[in-house]
């Protein structure tokens, strides 16, 4: 969420379909159940601490904060096999952006 109250990650998620809803949902339910998903092509690490949840064609990007936060940066539909440039430089600002907001956050990671 941005400092306007806006969630491009939530409001990418309010256009999918009731199914693809529900795959990103129990993505979450398994992360939250068991503190990792060991399945690839459902989370991987992207690189510079992000990672993707992915349910088939979605990708919502995130990142990890102590205490167990998973922060969701931005979503969007796969159309290749490769994380697309800009949609980790959104994920980058929106991290920036997060860390600004909640400086405590960016505390309890350097400790």
């Amino acid at each position: 969420m941005n400092n306007k109250g806006e969630s491009q990650p939530y409001d990418y998620y309010k256009t999918c379909d009731v199914i693809q809803q529900r795959k990103f949902l129990m993505l979450c339910q398994r992360m939250g159940d068991f503190g990792k998903i060991l399945d690839k092509t459902k989370f991987r690490s992207e690189g510079d601490d992000f990672y993707a949840f992915k349910p088939q064609p979605d990708r919502y990007l995130c990142f990890f904060k102590k205490g167990k936060k998973i922060i969701v940066t931005n979503a969007y539909m796969k159309k290749g096999d490769k994380l697309p440039k800009s949609e980790k430089l959104i994920a980058i600002t929106c991290r920036t952006d997060y860390l600004r907001r909640f400086p405590e956050d960016k505390e309890e990671d350097e400790k």
